[in-house]
């Protein structure tokens, strides 16, 4: 099998090994590992095998077709997704086994009639403050009103009731307090309409390393899962280890005078003489164009420094005076433990977050899965 020339390198070992870790932040709490948008760009099949591996009870997508597809590698545990439109296929998720998510009595409505033969399992959102999905206020007493009379007459089980934190990233921000307030009078209404049975949650990342108050029946861990910070401010005990190695090989190194400008637009210009890399990765795997002139790499345990502008297929580094040869492995970013960039460092670069930088790698890139399978 020929050697990627853009790979990225996925430590199983270290996936498992966060989610210990997180799980060890929320012991009275069950545990759902998030595998959307293909594992933050990790894989999903394999990362959802893994944390299945690990011990998570629990997984969670966004779409319908995300759950259809871990249905159809084999996965049959517990399993969420939250995020349908109008014509959604509630009828394929359910009869696979998949707990849907209603965020409002007329999504409510349209689940329950999907053409299955099985009652379907329904978790209900409530907006807490977030804005985006679920209902609040007036809206929620109707869904939960709506919900509590499907449950009595069977047409459906009521199983979960959860929200989302806006600002669990920023611990000391007062709309967590706030957040968790509205979450528990959420609570209150739906077991007063009988729905006393429903597992709770709220907590994400953040709040899952960070607030125990919220960790209540259940967990999601997302980015923190991927050994990522969920912020690049927070802090926290919970040691977790970056699970994705970006790298590549120099397709091409030449020596340049000084004067020489590279890539697009000449937006560098080498100031003496100095020799060029070629790395065979760019925008069309998804490495920012802003990231240009900024970024970093390793080369031969050394940084080197993106020259120019990043373009669809390639990007060029300035290595300097140093020895280096076609074929030499580039690493964009790792754990960070050898002196490589980070993802986390690609994302200050690039003037955005590190689940962007992770979430978005595509088109060429090879994934390469180490560690226990």
């Amino acid at each position: 099998m020929a050697t990627p020339q853009a790979e990225a390198v996925i430590d199983l070992d270290a996936f498992r090994t966060n989610l210990s870790a997180l799980a060890a932040c929320a012991p009275g709490s069950a545990l759902m590992a998030i595998v959307k948008a293909d594992a933050y760009g990790h894989g999903m099949v394999p990362m959802a095998r893994a944390a299945r591996d690990a011990g998570a009870p629990w997984l969670g997508v966004a779409t319908i077709d995300e759950a259809l597809a871990l249905r159809a590698a084999g996965d049959t545990g517990d399993l969420l997704c939250w995020l349908a439109s109008p014509g959604a296929d509630f009828a394929g998720a359910i009869g696979a086994g998949v707990e849907v998510t209603a965020s409002s009595a007329e999504q409510l409505a349209e689940i329950l009639a999907a053409p299955v033969d099985v009652r379907p399992r329904i978790q209900l959102k409530v907006d807490t403050g977030l804005s985006r999905n679920g209902a609040f206020g007036a809206k929620w007493t109707e869904l939960v009103a709506a919900a509590a009379a499907a449950q009595r007459s069977g047409a459906a089980e009521i199983t979960g009731v959860w929200s989302h934190f806006a600002c669990a990233d920023e611990p000391d921000h007062p709309a967590n307090d706030a957040q968790e307030a509205v979450f528990d009078r959420a609570v209150a209404e739906a077991h007063a309409a009988g729905l006393d049975s429903v597992l709770r949650h709220l907590s994400n990342s953040p709040a899952t390393l960070t607030r125990p108050s919220a960790h209540y029946d259940l967990v999601r861990v997302g980015i923190a899962a991927y050994g990522i910070r969920p912020d690049p401010g927070m802090t926290y005990p919970t040691v977790l280890t970056p699970v994705m190695t970006l790298r590549g090989r120099l397709a091409a190194v030449k020596r340049v005078e000084a004067g020489v400008g590279v890539s697009y637009g000449h937006a560098w210009t080498a100031e003496r003489a100095t020799t060029l890399g070629l790395v065979p990765l760019g925008y069309a795997e998804g490495i920012a164009v802003s990231a240009s002139n900024r970024a970093e790499v390793a080369v031969g345990g050394e940084r080197a420094r993106v020259a120019g502008r990043i373009c669809m297929d390639q990007f060029v580094v300035d290595l300097g005076d140093r020895a280096a040869e076609r074929g030499d492995v580039v690493t964009l970013f790792g754990p960070g433990t050898a002196g490589e960039p980070t993802a986390e460092d690609w994302a200050i670069a690039s003037g955005t977050i590190a689940y962007e930088v992770v979430t978005r790698l595509g088109g060429r890139v090879v994934r390469t899965y180490r560690g226990t399978t």
